[in-house]
Order: structure tokens, then sequence, then C-alpha cells
């Protein structure tokens, strides 16, 4: 994943328990569950992500050895 994307979805998963921390403090509980919305929403983002990648990295290997290429920058 990118640093950009990995940054976002933590930064959204850390808004989102600022929010609810908030409402609870406050006894919003709209706020609170979006808060936590927002929490699923970043930690799914995040595994998003992660499956992209690593799908893209099986790819890769599955091309070098069907060709026969070697990406030592890789």
């Amino acid at each position: 994943m990118g640093a950009f994307d990995q940054a976002k979805d933590k930064a959204e998963q850390m808004k989102g328990r600022a929010k609810e921390k908030f409402g609870d403090a406050t006894d919003n509980e709209s706020l609170a569950n979006e808060g936590r919305a927002d929490q699923v929403k970043g930690k799914a983002k995040e595994k998003f992500h992660d499956v992209q990648d690593d799908a893209g990295d099986k790819l890769h290997d599955a091309k070098e050895r069907l060709t026969g290429d070697r990406d030592e920058n890789r």
C-alpha cells in the first residue's frame, strides 16, 4: 500500500476515534456512531489496499515465473 493511502486510512480511523470519544463525552449518540462508522470505513479501506497490494505482488510473481524475467529492482 502506498504511504499516502496508508496515512489517509489511519487518519480516518483516528478521526473516527476522536468523534466517538467526543460523542460519548457529550452524550451525543449520533456523533459517537458516526465515529465508529469512520473507524470501520478506515479499517475496511486499509484491508482493501492490503489485498490490492498482495494481488499485485502475486501477479508480478506469476508474470516472472511465466516469462522468466527477474526484476531485481522490485
